[in-house]
């Protein structure tokens, strides 16, 4: 038998079509069909309500959304998009009506003719005289909707008045007497309004990839914060457990040298015990003989001696109810039970805290009122000095950092200089040009906020791991260097400093007590006059790239405040 001289529809085809699938949907009973192709099949039922699958025949009712399918990467069961705004009326791929066996790609179509043309079938309406009055229009697919379907002539009017596309016919009749323009000048002035809508959406281009590079950092951000919280908890509880090896050996060497002492002053007892025993053992050894003798006279001699019984030589020795070893690994067992209920606690509330903390933030675009922003959480800038310690974190300063004439104190919550040299092991960390010291804490991904006391001159800023300690330069100085954003506080005024850059800001309010609020996500840090009231010194815009550092340049001395979250407002 002869093959046959049509091709094979593609493996992945639309049964209505018979083509390759373009924007492929698949819907209830399984079976797929193109976007559009589907969508046109439907539109014809909607008169009746009831929809159906062209294939199995399934029946729908109401009509079922359409969602194109989109195959994951990684071979996993299709995910679906959400619901997509068709447009019927685009380009859809045609093939010629005159090629013979493999259907070449239509580049044109006749409105005359209603009939699609290749290239090569195409060239006769060009040369022929016969087809000078066809009319030859781009191919884009659909050309039944470029003829008039009543009077079957092609649409080459637009009647303003319905906003629809006639042809001649329409005009004496149906369209009698209403605004006709013809389908040129219309579309002038349509696209008019096509170009700004155009503009409007590249400039919604332009945001989203401005969005979509913002996510994905920090995405990436949250990765790398997560990867790094990991770490440190892995670090702090593997010096938890080398902690309680060290309790362990304590407990141990401490039941160990009880048991020692114990047993030495037992073994003092036992001997003194036993010494007396013998000697009572000797004195009556002694009465037996002096009772056995028939020597009258020998025993009246040693009577007054042997009549007296002989003095206790060791105190009775009892074992004190009060010692126990058993105290001991009570302690132990208590011990066991602080850490479970201090861990218990302590994981229930960040628990807490995590499960009530959404990580993405959804906010509504242009009114939208179906994306509402969770209630339980404020998601703008704070306001209030309340607000602001919703994000207040612990820090303390890191010994490895301080300068040479720096001292820590209050556990490590203060710093004060001294004019003397401290003494301070060598370490890579340490900043040994300038009188500065980093906090121990990481603040990256998301908001924090701290307060400070100061006396003398100094500076109070963020800076990245990777700021140079080294040297008396602006590699190693907070605020003049591409890696630290500082804000310098004198009894005469403030400046902003970054990459050497400074700003003078002569109208900001007086105060001891700064307080800092660093927005990691949101690429800000900025700094507060704390008093009776709250108000803005200066705020930075950055590009924060990696995890920052709180940082103080210390005049004299420089106090990191305590501070409660969610206190009575000023």
């Amino acid at each position: 038998m002869a093959e046959s001289s049509f091709p094979s529809p593609p493996e992945d085809y639309c049964p209505l079509c018979v083509d390759s699938l373009r924007d492929p949907v698949t819907i209830p009973c399984g079976d797929t069909y193109c976007l559009e192709c589907i969508k046109i099949y439907w539109d014809q039922f909607d008169h009746m309500g009831v929809y159906s699958c062209p294939q199995c025949h399934s029946t729908f009712t109401p009509r079922p959304v359409l969602r194109r399918n989109l195959p994951d990467v990684n071979h996993e069961p299709r995910r679906q998009l959400p619901e997509l705004t068709p447009f019927p009326y685009m380009h859809q791929e045609s093939f010629c009506d005159f090629c013979v066996g493999r259907r070449k790609k239509a580049v044109k179509s006749c409105l005359m003719c209603l009939a699609y043309y290749c290239e090569t079938h195409v060239k006769p309406h060009y040369e022929s005289s016969t087809f000078k009055r066809h009319k030859l229009v781009d191919e884009t697919g659909h050309l039944d909707r470029k003829i008039c379907p009543q009077h079957e002539k092609g649409l080459e009017l637009f009647c303003r008045s319905d906003q629809m596309c006639i042809c001649v016919l329409c005009t004496v009749r149906e369209h009698r007497g209403h605004n006709i323009t013809s389908a040129e000048e219309e579309r002038v002035d349509k696209q008019k309004v096509l170009v700004v809508t155009q503009t409007e959406v590249q400039h919604i281009i332009q945001d989203r990839m401005k969005e979509l590079q913002e996510l994905k950092h920090n995405v990436d951000v949250l990765k790398s914060g997560a990867q790094r919280a990991q770490a440190e908890s892995d670090k702090t509880f593997h010096e938890m457990l080398q902690a309680v090896e060290r309790w362990k050996a304590e407990i141990h060497q401490m039941i160990i040298a009880n048991m020692h002492s114990a047993m030495s002053q037992a073994e003092g007892y036992v001997e003194r015990l036993e010494q007396e025993i013998m000697e009572l053992q000797r004195r009556d050894a002694e009465l037996r003989q002096i009772l056995d003798t028939e020597d009258n006279i020998h025993f009246l001699q040693n009577f007054p001696t042997l009549c007296v019984a002989p003095e206790a030589m060791v105190p009775k020795v009892l074992i004190n109810p009060q010692f126990s070893f058993g105290e001991m690994s009570k302690t132990a067992t208590e011990m066991k039970e602080h850490v479970d209920n201090i861990c218990k606690n302590e994981l229930s509330k960040i628990s807490k805290t995590v499960s009530e903390t959404p990580v993405y933030i959804l906010l509504p675009r242009n009114g939208d009122k179906r994306l509402k922003v969770p209630s339980r959480v404020d998601f703008q800038e704070p306001k209030t000095r309340t607000d602001f310690l919703r994000y207040s974190c612990k820090m303390s300063l890191d010994p490895n950092t301080v300068y040479k004439e720096l001292v820590l104190s209050d556990r490590n919550q203060r710093v004060t200089r001294r004019k003397a040299v401290q003494f301070h092991p060598d370490h890579p960390e340490r900043f040994d040009g300038f009188s500065q010291v980093l906090c121990r804490e990481p603040l990256t991904g998301f908001r924090f906020y701290w307060e400070t006391e100061w006396s003398g001159e100094f500076s109070i800023g963020v800076a990245y791991k990777s700021i140079s300690r080294k040297g008396k330069n602006s590699n190693s100085l907070l605020g003049y260097n591409d890696k630290s954003w500082s804000l310098l506080c004198s009894d005469s005024g403030y400046s902003a400093w970054h990459n050497k850059v400074d700003r003078d800001l002569p109208e900001a309010p007086r105060a001891t007590r700064i307080g800092v609020y660093l927005d990691h996500a949101g690429n800000t840090v900025a700094y507060y006059a704390i008093s009776e009231t709250m108000e803005l010194i200066h705020r930075f815009k950055a590009q924060f790239s990696e995890p920052v550092y709180a940082g103080f340049g210390v005049g004299s001395s420089v106090t990191l405040c305590q501070l409660k979250q969610n206190p009575t407002p000023h």
